[in-house]
């Protein structure tokens, strides 16, 4: 896959690293980058030799750790150039769209936020079914000091993975946040040194890949669609999930390995 603002790489291992290229713009959202990103995760969702995605921003050789960006924001140009109510919603939903087709992916995503992850960075982030951050990463949804408010997703998947409370104070403060605060409010999964973000993101991966991938599938799903339900209805799903699960080869290796004090040989199947 060719790309002007995406570096899109599929390693042997199945993993897809697709980074944002705009290093000059700090890695900002343009309309363009929106559009390259769904192409991407439309072929990567297609694509039946990768099995997770990392996504990520692009470095300034040369430049410190807590000066790198994740993704910086939206353009601000575009925001500007808005005119009309009706020009605001098309792009919010625009956004939305994008980042509905990351989080509903098939294939598990983690957002290795590398640096500044703010306004519609900090939102593609949080679109990504887990996260991690370097230590110096900077995180925030600053659009109230801009006059908006998060328009990408960002007030209703931070009220859920979150909570209200932190995500009102995001929002309404708009304040930048440390890795560490992140992690402490449940927004982020794991912290590393920056030198170890790479390899501590794999490891991550990687013990997700090493398990059944159909149970993996059916218990992302299972949790995405319970969010939005009761409690009750989503221990419904959670119980028509379970028995899809029960009736696959995976069960019963997995069950058999278990047993048997072996590796389990997952094919998914």
């Amino acid at each position: 896959m060719s790309f002007e603002n995406l570096l899109v790489e599929v390693g042997a291992d199945g993993i897809a690293f697709v980074t944002v290229n705009r290093p000059k713009a700090m890695n900002a959202l343009n309309h363009k980058t929106l559009k390259e990103l769904a192409a991407a995760f439309d072929a990567l969702e297609a694509d039946a030799s990768v099995r997770a995605l990392v996504i990520t921003g692009a470095e300034v050789e040369g430049k410190p750790p807590e000066k790198q960006a994740f993704v910086a924001g939206a353009d601000i140009g575009e925001l500007k150039a808005m005119e009309t109510a009706l020009d605001a919603k098309r792009l919010a939903f625009f956004g939305q769209t994008v980042f509905e087709r990351l989080e509903w992916m098939s294939k598990p995503s983690v957002a290795m936020v590398n640096g500044f992850a703010l306004g519609g960075g900090c939102e593609l982030a949080l679109a990504c079914t887990l996260r991690t951050a370097a230590k110096t990463a900077r995180l925030g949804l600053p659009e109230v000091s801009l006059g908006i408010i998060p328009g990408y997703g960002g007030t209703q998947r931070l009220l859920r993975i979150a909570g209200p409370g932190v995500a009102r104070e995001w929002v309404l403060t708009g304040d930048m946040y440390s890795a560490d605060e992140a992690h402490r409010v449940g927004i982020v999964n794991r912290v590393f040194e920056p030198a170890e973000l790479r390899d501590g993101t794999l490891r991550m991966v990687n013990t997700i890949l090493s398990r059944a991938p159909l149970a993996v599938r059916l218990a992302m799903e299972t949790i995405r669609r319970g969010q939005n339900m009761s409690q009750q209805e989503g221990a419904q799903i959670e119980v028509d999930m379970f028995g899809l699960a029960s009736t696959t080869a995976d069960m019963k290796e997995g069950m058999a390995a278990f047993l048997e004090k072996r590796p389990a040989r997952f094919t998914g199947r």
